[in-house]
């Protein structure tokens, strides 16, 4: 079922809301789908899911060695037959101010705020399509 990116259902938005591991999928150089689990919040108002992670870490050296320094790539989650899916292209955000809104985002959703990391940056996904059964 088909979702509006920046008007979801409010079942929609409330599985966005809760407390649930999510995958992301990241293509690789050679094309192949790298899947991993990851924290995401999503923010309906800006139609943006947003990723945080060490600078270091696959996903980010995906997005970074794509042609142009974005990916297409997917965010999931699911419990029993409830699932959703957010989709769009990924950039890799490294600025002070990004890194902390997705953070506070992080914290709100998950209930915990990550350690402090120098390394920590956002992969910010500008969503263009949003599927699921919530």
């Amino acid at each position: 079922m088909s979702h509006d990116v920046f008007d979801p259902t409010p079942e929609y938005l409330a599985f966005w809301r809760e407390r649930h591991v999510c995958t992301l999928t990241t293509p690789r150089p050679d094309g192949t789908p790298h899947v991993v689990p990851v924290g995401v919040t999503y923010d309906p108002e800006a139609g943006l899911a947003r990723v945080i992670s060490n600078r270091h870490s696959k996903k980010v050296r995906n997005v970074l060695t794509s042609p142009d320094g974005t990916a297409r790539v997917a965010v999931c989650q699911m419990e029993g037959r409830r699932w959703a899916t957010l989709e769009g292209r990924a950039v890799v955000r490294t600025d002070e101010a990004s890194v902390a809104d997705a953070v506070a985002r992080y914290a709100e959703r998950y209930g915990r705020t990550p350690s402090p990391n120098p390394d920590r940056v956002v992969l910010e996904i500008t969503l263009d399509r949003a599927m699921g059964r919530a």
